[in-house]
């Protein structure tokens, strides 16, 4: 059975997103990957937008390369849309260019959608006020957001620079259900070694940025129904239902 190929999209400086979606996607697809050009001097909000309004050109910038699907692994830069735009905005790419293409955050609501939750707890490690945006995302698409847990690095808000101890410990003092849906926001932040502590001894279901970014991925390289559970990452089989 040949390879598929997936494009991602990352930002700059994301540490995160490569090493864990080549890590996620496996052996049934080969990453190639692009990344948004820096524009030093602007705000977060100002360098979100501009990650917005360059998904064409960087879609573009594969140029001839035959892709099976295109991710954009942003989140922040969603949160500034509601989910009916960004929706719309996918389709329109993927009909533009001829391929399918979703960002971080359409994934990661159709993988919501594909496990039929209603309410998720939300971990952030994002500035206040773009965690707001976040939680409004989520509630404007129809998701119950029961709780927040808000995650620091070091006390401060740095998504790139949170460690997995921190992400840890953090969302442990939070004292989540048991049986809880955890969505773990962020493409930038290293999640996939979290996953197996915060999922011991008990039945919650974790999704990532990235993880869920894959498992859309995947289900379009090989043109296949994929459940989240055959995502290669361990704790598919603590908590995690399919």
């Amino acid at each position: 059975m040949s390879r598929g190929r997936a494009g991602v999209i990352v930002p700059p400086a994301n540490p995160a997103a490569e090493p864990e979606l080549a890590r996620l996607l496996g052996s049934r697809a080969d990453m190639h990957v692009t990344r948004f050009p820096v524009r030093p001097g602007l705000t977060l909000a100002e360098r979100l937008e501009t990650y917005n309004e360059a998904l064409p050109a960087m879609i573009c910038s594969f140029g001839g390369l035959r892709l099976d699907a295109i991710v954009s692994a942003c989140s922040g830069s969603r949160y500034l849309l509601g989910p009916d735009e960004d929706r719309l905005a996918c389709d329109e790419l993927s009909r533009r260019f001829g391929v399918p293409f979703a960002t971080a955050t359409l994934a990661t609501l159709e993988a919501i959608e594909h496990l039929g939750a209603e309410e998720i707890i939300l971990v952030s490690p994002y500035e206040p006020w773009l965690t707001e945006l976040a939680e409004r995302f989520w509630k404007a698409a129809g998701v119950h957001v029961g709780r927040v847990v808000e995650v620091r690095a070091r006390g401060r808000f740095a998504p790139y620079k949170v460690a997995q101890a921190e992400l840890v410990e953090q969302v442990e003092q939070a004292g989540l259900p048991d049986d809880a849906v955890v969505l773990i926001s962020g493409t930038g932040m290293l999640t996939l070694p979290a996953l197996v502590p915060i999922g011991a001894g008990n039945d919650r279901v974790l999704l990532t940025s990235n993880l869920c970014s894959a498992w859309w991925a995947l289900s379009r390289v090989t043109g296949m129904p994929i459940g989240l559970g055959r995502v290669p990452h361990r704790p598919a089989a603590q908590g995690q239902r399919t």
